[in-house]
Protein backbone atom coordinates (compact mmCIF):
# COMPACT_ATOMS: atom_id res chain seq x y z
CA UNK A 1 0.00 0.00 0.00
CA UNK A 2 1.37 3.46 -0.56
CA UNK A 3 0.15 6.65 -2.55
CA UNK A 4 2.22 7.23 -6.10
CA UNK A 5 3.67 10.44 -6.30
CA UNK A 6 3.01 11.96 -9.31
CA UNK A 7 4.93 15.31 -10.22
CA UNK A 8 2.95 18.40 -11.93
CA UNK A 9 4.80 21.45 -13.41
CA UNK A 10 1.72 22.81 -14.56
CA UNK A 11 -1.72 24.72 -12.87
CA UNK A 12 -3.63 23.72 -15.85
CA UNK A 13 -3.12 20.34 -15.54
CA UNK A 14 -6.46 18.31 -15.87
CA UNK A 15 -5.70 16.46 -12.97
CA UNK A 16 -5.65 19.21 -10.34
CA UNK A 17 -9.04 20.79 -11.56
CA UNK A 18 -10.51 19.53 -8.71
CA UNK A 19 -8.74 21.74 -6.36
CA UNK A 20 -9.26 24.64 -8.52
CA UNK A 21 -10.52 28.01 -6.99
CA UNK A 22 -11.28 26.14 -3.53
CA UNK A 23 -12.68 29.50 -1.99
CA UNK A 24 -16.01 28.48 -3.63
CA UNK A 25 -18.53 27.23 -1.31
CA UNK A 26 -19.98 24.84 -3.60
CA UNK A 27 -16.76 22.21 -3.88
CA UNK A 28 -18.57 20.13 -1.67
CA UNK A 29 -21.37 19.89 -4.15
CA UNK A 30 -19.10 19.33 -6.79
CA UNK A 31 -18.83 15.39 -6.73
CA UNK A 32 -19.95 15.52 -3.41
CA UNK A 33 -16.10 15.77 -3.23
CA UNK A 34 -14.27 18.52 -0.26
CA UNK A 35 -10.66 19.81 0.31
CA UNK A 36 -8.97 18.83 3.39
CA UNK A 37 -6.28 21.64 4.29
CA UNK A 38 -2.53 21.29 6.40
CA UNK A 39 -0.80 18.17 7.68
CA UNK A 40 -3.03 17.88 10.52
CA UNK A 41 -6.29 17.87 9.23
CA UNK A 42 -4.91 15.18 6.41
CA UNK A 43 -3.32 13.21 9.09
CA UNK A 44 -6.70 13.13 10.60
CA UNK A 45 -8.52 12.22 7.40
CA UNK A 46 -5.90 9.97 6.13
CA UNK A 47 -5.25 7.60 9.47
CA UNK A 48 -8.84 8.17 11.46
CA UNK A 49 -11.65 9.07 9.56
CA UNK A 50 -14.72 6.86 8.01
CA UNK A 51 -14.10 9.68 4.69
CA UNK A 52 -11.79 8.45 2.04
CA UNK A 53 -9.30 10.35 0.58
CA UNK A 54 -9.55 10.71 -3.28
CA UNK A 55 -6.00 12.23 -4.02
CA UNK A 56 -3.90 14.88 -2.32
CA UNK A 57 -1.67 17.88 -3.14
CA UNK A 58 1.77 18.18 -1.71
CA UNK A 59 3.90 21.43 -2.67
CA UNK A 60 7.68 19.72 -3.21
CA UNK A 61 9.19 20.67 0.07
CA UNK A 62 6.11 18.76 2.12
CA UNK A 63 6.55 15.38 0.83
CA UNK A 64 8.79 14.09 3.46
CA UNK A 65 6.62 15.92 6.34
CA UNK A 66 3.67 13.08 5.07
CA UNK A 67 5.76 10.42 3.94
CA UNK A 68 4.54 7.77 6.23
CA UNK A 69 0.67 9.20 5.53
CA UNK A 70 1.42 8.91 1.68
CA UNK A 71 3.09 5.00 2.64
CA UNK A 72 -0.06 4.36 4.66
CA UNK A 73 -2.89 4.77 1.73
CA UNK A 74 -4.40 2.75 -0.22
CA UNK A 75 -2.92 2.08 -4.04
CA UNK A 76 -4.38 4.23 -6.71
CA UNK A 77 -4.52 7.05 -4.48
CA UNK A 78 -2.39 9.91 -6.50
CA UNK A 79 -0.16 12.28 -4.43
CA UNK A 80 0.40 15.46 -6.85
CA UNK A 81 3.32 16.83 -6.39
CA UNK A 82 3.92 20.41 -7.20
CA UNK A 83 6.13 23.42 -6.88
CA UNK A 84 4.80 26.19 -5.06
CA UNK A 85 3.96 28.95 -7.52
CA UNK A 86 1.74 25.54 -9.23
CA UNK A 87 0.05 25.07 -5.81
CA UNK A 88 -0.52 29.18 -5.52
CA UNK A 89 -2.11 29.19 -8.98
CA UNK A 90 -4.05 26.04 -8.62
CA UNK A 91 -5.72 27.53 -5.46
CA UNK A 92 -6.08 30.93 -5.87
CA UNK A 93 -4.30 33.01 -3.62
CA UNK A 94 -0.78 31.81 -1.91
CA UNK A 95 -1.19 29.52 0.53
CA UNK A 96 1.53 28.48 2.66
CA UNK A 97 0.50 25.25 4.53
CA UNK A 98 1.78 23.11 1.34
CA UNK A 99 -0.66 19.88 2.05
CA UNK A 100 -4.24 19.11 0.40
CA UNK A 101 -6.24 16.18 0.14
CA UNK A 102 -9.68 16.01 -1.77
CA UNK A 103 -11.79 13.71 0.35
CA UNK A 104 -15.24 11.60 -0.37
CA UNK A 105 -17.98 12.61 1.40
CA UNK A 106 -19.54 8.79 1.52
CA UNK A 107 -23.40 8.24 1.79
CA UNK A 108 -25.31 10.37 4.08
CA UNK A 109 -25.95 9.77 6.98
CA UNK A 110 -29.35 9.08 8.63
CA UNK A 111 -30.63 11.66 11.66
CA UNK A 112 -32.89 9.08 13.91
CA UNK A 113 -30.09 6.03 12.94
CA UNK A 114 -27.62 8.23 14.89
CA UNK A 115 -29.16 9.40 17.73
CA UNK A 116 -30.92 5.96 18.38
CA UNK A 117 -28.47 5.37 21.49
CA UNK A 118 -26.53 8.50 21.71
CA UNK A 119 -26.22 10.13 25.47
CA UNK A 120 -25.02 13.51 23.88
CA UNK A 121 -25.92 14.84 21.00
CA UNK A 122 -25.42 18.88 19.74
CA UNK A 123 -28.05 20.31 17.84
CA UNK A 124 -27.27 23.42 15.53
CA UNK A 125 -29.95 25.73 14.19
CA UNK A 126 -29.05 28.73 11.68
CA UNK A 127 -25.38 28.57 12.17
CA UNK A 128 -24.15 30.09 8.93
CA UNK A 129 -20.02 31.37 10.29
CA UNK A 130 -18.04 28.65 9.64
CA UNK A 131 -15.79 29.24 12.52
CA UNK A 132 -18.39 29.01 14.97
CA UNK A 133 -19.54 25.45 12.99
CA UNK A 134 -16.15 24.06 13.07
CA UNK A 135 -15.10 25.25 16.97
CA UNK A 136 -18.34 23.19 17.68
CA UNK A 137 -17.85 20.53 15.95
CA UNK A 138 -13.92 20.82 17.93
CA UNK A 139 -16.08 20.60 21.39
CA UNK A 140 -18.51 18.28 20.68
CA UNK A 141 -15.55 15.99 19.58
CA UNK A 142 -13.47 17.07 22.47
CA UNK A 143 -16.47 16.28 25.20
CA UNK A 144 -17.94 12.99 23.24
CA UNK A 145 -20.37 14.54 21.58
CA UNK A 146 -22.04 11.38 19.85
CA UNK A 147 -23.37 13.08 16.56
CA UNK A 148 -24.20 16.77 15.76
CA UNK A 149 -27.70 17.65 13.97
CA UNK A 150 -28.42 20.64 11.96
CA UNK A 151 -30.94 22.20 10.18
CA UNK A 152 -30.80 23.46 6.37
CA UNK A 153 -29.58 26.93 7.22
CA UNK A 154 -26.32 25.90 8.70
CA UNK A 155 -23.43 26.22 6.95
CA UNK A 156 -21.72 22.23 5.82
CA UNK A 157 -19.25 21.13 8.21
CA UNK A 158 -17.03 19.82 5.47
CA UNK A 159 -16.67 23.36 3.98
CA UNK A 160 -12.54 23.40 4.13
CA UNK A 161 -12.53 26.65 6.64
CA UNK A 162 -14.63 24.51 9.15
CA UNK A 163 -12.85 21.46 8.60
CA UNK A 164 -9.74 23.60 9.10
CA UNK A 165 -11.05 25.37 12.45
CA UNK A 166 -12.37 22.09 13.71
CA UNK A 167 -8.90 20.80 13.59
CA UNK A 168 -10.40 17.55 11.84
CA UNK A 169 -13.03 17.02 14.35
CA UNK A 170 -15.51 17.25 11.50
CA UNK A 171 -14.05 14.15 9.62
CA UNK A 172 -14.44 12.59 13.04
CA UNK A 173 -17.62 12.88 14.24
CA UNK A 174 -20.91 11.73 12.98
CA UNK A 175 -23.15 13.77 11.49
CA UNK A 176 -26.75 14.89 9.60
CA UNK A 177 -28.84 17.56 8.23
CA UNK A 178 -32.46 17.79 8.89
CA UNK A 179 -34.91 19.68 7.47
CA UNK A 180 -35.43 22.22 10.11
CA UNK A 181 -34.76 22.80 14.02
CA UNK A 182 -38.21 21.41 14.67
CA UNK A 183 -37.53 18.12 12.67
CA UNK A 184 -34.45 18.37 14.98
CA UNK A 185 -36.13 18.33 17.99
CA UNK A 186 -38.61 15.41 16.91
CA UNK A 187 -35.62 13.14 16.08
CA UNK A 188 -34.09 14.28 19.36
CA UNK A 189 -37.54 13.45 21.73
CA UNK A 190 -38.35 10.23 19.40
CA UNK A 191 -35.05 8.66 20.37
CA UNK A 192 -35.17 9.53 24.62
CA UNK A 193 -33.36 12.59 24.30
CA UNK A 194 -34.30 16.17 26.05
CA UNK A 195 -33.97 19.02 23.82
CA UNK A 196 -32.54 21.84 26.08
CA UNK A 197 -31.85 25.16 24.15
CA UNK A 198 -28.99 27.61 25.40
CA UNK A 199 -30.16 30.59 26.13
CA UNK A 200 -29.65 33.74 28.48
CA UNK A 201 -33.48 33.83 29.36
CA UNK A 202 -33.16 30.09 30.69
CA UNK A 203 -34.90 28.85 33.86
CA UNK A 204 -32.54 26.94 34.69
CA UNK A 205 -28.65 26.73 35.35
CA UNK A 206 -27.02 24.70 32.85
CA UNK A 207 -24.75 23.20 35.98
CA UNK A 208 -28.31 22.14 37.25
CA UNK A 209 -29.46 19.93 35.21
CA UNK A 210 -30.01 16.36 36.64
CA UNK A 211 -27.95 13.77 34.75
CA UNK A 212 -29.64 12.13 31.37
CA UNK A 213 -29.84 12.06 27.93
CA UNK A 214 -29.85 15.20 25.76
CA UNK A 215 -29.66 17.51 22.41
CA UNK A 216 -28.03 20.81 23.50
CA UNK A 217 -29.82 23.22 20.79
CA UNK A 218 -27.24 26.25 19.87
CA UNK A 219 -28.66 29.19 17.96
CA UNK A 220 -27.10 31.68 15.71
CA UNK A 221 -25.50 34.66 17.64
CA UNK A 222 -28.01 37.54 17.94
CA UNK A 223 -31.18 36.38 17.44
CA UNK A 224 -30.57 32.82 19.15
CA UNK A 225 -33.26 30.19 18.62
CA UNK A 226 -36.34 31.31 17.69
CA UNK A 227 -38.78 31.39 20.42
CA UNK A 228 -41.11 28.68 18.81
CA UNK A 229 -38.21 26.35 18.97
CA UNK A 230 -37.68 27.41 22.90
CA UNK A 231 -41.19 26.44 23.59
CA UNK A 232 -40.10 22.90 22.88
CA UNK A 233 -37.24 22.95 24.63
CA UNK A 234 -35.79 22.78 28.41
CA UNK A 235 -34.32 26.54 28.25
CA UNK A 236 -30.99 26.21 30.09
CA UNK A 237 -28.47 29.62 30.66
CA UNK A 238 -24.69 29.79 31.76
CA UNK A 239 -24.41 32.06 34.55
CA UNK A 240 -22.16 34.72 34.53
CA UNK A 241 -21.32 37.31 37.27
CA UNK A 242 -19.84 39.81 34.73
CA UNK A 243 -20.41 42.66 32.86
CA UNK A 244 -21.52 40.83 29.85
CA UNK A 245 -24.64 38.53 29.37
CA UNK A 246 -23.88 36.89 26.46
CA UNK A 247 -20.74 34.47 24.94
CA UNK A 248 -19.63 33.64 21.16
CA UNK A 249 -22.00 30.41 20.21
CA UNK A 250 -18.78 28.52 19.85
CA UNK A 251 -17.88 29.56 23.24
CA UNK A 252 -20.74 29.01 25.07
CA UNK A 253 -21.09 25.68 23.48
CA UNK A 254 -18.04 24.30 25.09
CA UNK A 255 -18.80 25.22 28.02
CA UNK A 256 -22.60 23.52 28.01
CA UNK A 257 -21.11 20.49 26.76
CA UNK A 258 -18.50 20.45 29.39
CA UNK A 259 -21.33 21.00 31.69
CA UNK A 260 -23.85 18.50 30.43
CA UNK A 261 -21.26 15.54 29.70
CA UNK A 262 -20.08 15.99 33.48
CA UNK A 263 -24.07 14.89 34.13
CA UNK A 264 -23.08 11.11 32.11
Amino acid sequence: MAARLVAVDDAAAAVLAPYTKIRERDLVGRERLFVAEGEVVVRVLAERSRLRVRSLLVEQRRVDAIADVLERLPDGVEAYVVPQAVMDGVVGFAIHRGILALGERGPEQHAATLVREAQIVVGLVGLTNHDNVGGIFRSAAAFAADAVLFDEETCDPLYRKAIRVSAGAALLLPFARVRTAHELIDVASDAGLTPIALTPRGDEAITELPRGRYALMLGTEGPGLPDEVLARTRRVRIDMPGKLDSLNVGVAGAIALHAVTRKL
